[in-house]
């Protein structure tokens, strides 16, 4: 592994009693003391979705994510780039597998329940808008300029899970997938003591009410969930450089520690270990002085030098968000309206409608019109977004940008 010359100390291996520990816990085939147990799953309806032999109780819960529309679209989503033409850039699909990857690393290390880890990672950022963090953005601000509510992915993604599709998932699956947020990092996570959904609730309405006053302070109720908490960032930290890379926003020679690309690489050995070093047989997920020092550092570098960049908000103009208030204000005129023809009502009320009454349940649009067309701008692909646009607004049609992959190169 190269060295980093600004955190030196982080080697990406293990302390010799350390790794003899991994080894003992990986050889007994138990899990840790701390682990949750599938025996210790809550949910909403106790009656259904009882665990077998063959599916567990958090296996059913990755079963249940992998099989909704909202986790299929997430290959159509943005992670950081949009409108680039090049396939090879992470897609919010890839990037929620990546956070698995390195979760489970650190479960399985730790003796954790990998089955609970990755119903988790697959589920996080399911109510993801399209566009990345801009269009979230853009989605909130006219939200909270109609409703005095908040929007955030995160608190949608609960959202889809547990109302658009009523997929009746664990309390634990859906506490890990609201604290996810990797926006707030800090170095020791401790569990929350939930459990109970009477108090999740609460918990969910407050984040809608106050926003990142709320956010801020969850607090996973299980150790998988901290685990995924802080695999979200490692996942991405060295990800998106490489993406910027090969967007061409960056180059090589672009960041402080002198890795460039290969800092992905650097970052999920160094950055992994260096959790499962200081996390060991305790009752909280934890990173080193240095580590933590390091996964701040280059956080803020990333935002610097690409998430802030001309190039990076130029694909996404001041017009482009505009956008999002005039098709959520044409998507509120259709639900007044009640046409049925609209594509609010066929792509997005009326299938939810016959999936929830699978299970006896409704889908509530009409008391709560803004939250629907919320729901709905949030479920968009990117190019899901550019269609409508330019389908209800002719004049879009020349303002996004299109993929050209054959500038200067002979198809």
């Amino acid at each position: 592994m190269q060295t980093n010359r600004l955190a030196p100390l982080l080697t990406g291996r293990l302390s010799d009693e350390a790794a003899a520990r991994v080894r003992e816990q990986r050889a007994s085939g138990t899990l840790s003391h701390y682990a949750t147990s599938d025996l210790a799953a809550i949910r909403r309806d106790d009656e259904r979705d009882q665990d077998s032999a063959l599916r567990p109780a958090f296996v059913r819960d990755t079963e249940k994510i992998l099989h909704i529309p909202a986790y299929n679209r997430l290959n159509g989503k943005t992670q950081v780039f949009s409108f680039r033409p090049n396939d090879d850039l992470c897609r919010r699909g890839l990037h929620e597998q990546l956070v698995g990857r390195v979760a489970r690393d650190i479960g399985r290390a730790l003796g954790l329940n990998l089955d609970l880890i990755e119903a988790i990672a697959l589920g996080h950022d399911l109510g993801h808008t399209p566009f990345g963090h801009v269009g979230e953005k853009c989605l909130n601000d006219v939200f909270h300029e109609r409703t005095g509510r908040w929007f955030f992915h995160n608190v949608q993604s609960v959202r889809v899970l547990d109302r658009l599709y009523g997929r009746n998932l664990s309390l634990q699956t859906l506490d890990g997938v609201i604290c996810h947020n990797g926006e707030f990092e800090q170095q020791r996570l401790e569990t929350s003591g939930l459990t109970n959904f009477d108090t999740f609730d609460r918990v969910v309405a407050g984040c809608w009410e106050t926003g990142e006053d709320a956010i801020g302070r969850l607090r996973p109720m299980t150790l998988e969930g901290c685990v995924v908490r802080v695999s979200d960032i490692i996942a991405y930290v060295g990800k998106d450089r490489q993406d910027a890379i090969r967007a061409g926003i960056c180059d090589e020679d672009s960041f402080d520690d002198g890795l460039g690309g290969a800092y992905n690489a650097w970052a999920l050995s160094a950055f992994v270990a260096d959790v499962v070093e200081n996390s060991l047989g305790k009752d909280r997920i934890a990173l080193s002085v240095e580590g933590f020092a390091e996964l701040r550092r280059a956080k803020r570098e990333n935002y610097q030098k690409i998430y802030r960049s001309a190039e990076v908000n130029g694909d996404f103009s001041r017009e482009v968000g505009e956008y999002f208030h005039r098709l959520y204000e044409h998507e509120l005129d259709a639900l007044a309206e009640g046409d049925e023809g609209s594509a609010v009502f066929q792509h997005h009320v009326l299938p939810l409608q016959r999936h929830l009454g699978h299970y006896g349940r409704e889908y509530d649009w009409e008391t709560d019109p803004d939250q629907t067309v919320c729901d709905f701008i949030s479920a968009m692909t990117d190019d899901y977004f550019v269609a409508i646009c330019q389908e209800i607004f002719p004049e879009a049609r020349s303002l996004f940008p299109r993929r050209r992959y054959f500038d200067g190169v002979r198809a």
